[in-house]
């Protein structure tokens, strides 16, 4: 189609002038780059499709505030961090009033050869629940996005410096944490690596 040798400024300009085909456009060239930061940063249940769809309904809202057409990416971006932000909250203040999950939570469908993996991935994500927000993004910008440092500085709104702190404390904890649980250990031992590339070591 046209709109595909569109650059980005031209897709949000004809967006601004009401063109129909310019949200689908937007949604087609972005939405895999959200939902795959959202399923590694929330897990494969973690409710990342519904999360993408508000991402990007939150975007057309805010489309009209975006100064440099061509940050389209970047905008999207820290929109999908923010709302990752919110969600992290959300389940933080769940976990601690004990309630219960709320919706149904999409199925994932995994081959049973795939189980092992299957579980170790949910043992890791159940893991990094215990991470504060800043750490669990940083971390999950860092080693399962593969984000230079100054890239996730960037998306993060924080400095070099902190956000080193940040990679390194969460380093330590998700260390820490795998060692204290036999079969997440004995994974990365075996395999040398945790899911998302994350050595038992950091």
């Amino acid at each position: 189609m046209a709109e595909r040798t569109l650059d980005d400024g031209e897709i949000v300009h004809a967006f601004l002038s009401g063109e129909e085909w310019a949200a689908r456009a937007i949604w087609t060239r972005h939405a895999p780059m959200v939902f795959r930061l959202l399923e590694r940063a929330l897990g494969p249940n973690g409710e990342a499709a519904d999360l993408t769809q508000d991402v990007f309904l939150r975007t057309f809202t805010r489309l009209p505030t975006l100064r440099d057409s061509h940050a389209l990416r970047s905008f999207i971006y820290s929109v999908a961090l923010r709302m990752l932000k919110w969600e992290l909250r959300r389940r933080r203040v769940r976990r601690i009033l004990h309630l219960p999950p709320t919706g149904r939570l999409p199925e994932v469908a995994v081959r049973p050869a795939d189980s092992e993996a299957r579980q170790i991935l949910t043992r890791f994500y159940a893991l990094l629940d215990q991470l504060g927000e800043a750490e669990r993004t940083a971390f999950v910008l860092r080693h399962m996005e593969a984000l230079k440092l100054e890239e996730v500085a960037e998306h993060m709104g924080l400095s070099l410096a902190t956000v080193k702190r940040l990679l390194g404390r969460a380093a330590k904890s998700v260390s820490a944490l795998v060692e204290e649980d036999r079969e997440l250990s004995s994974y990365a031992r075996e395999r040398g690596a945790l899911p998302g590339g994350f050595g038992a070591r950091g």
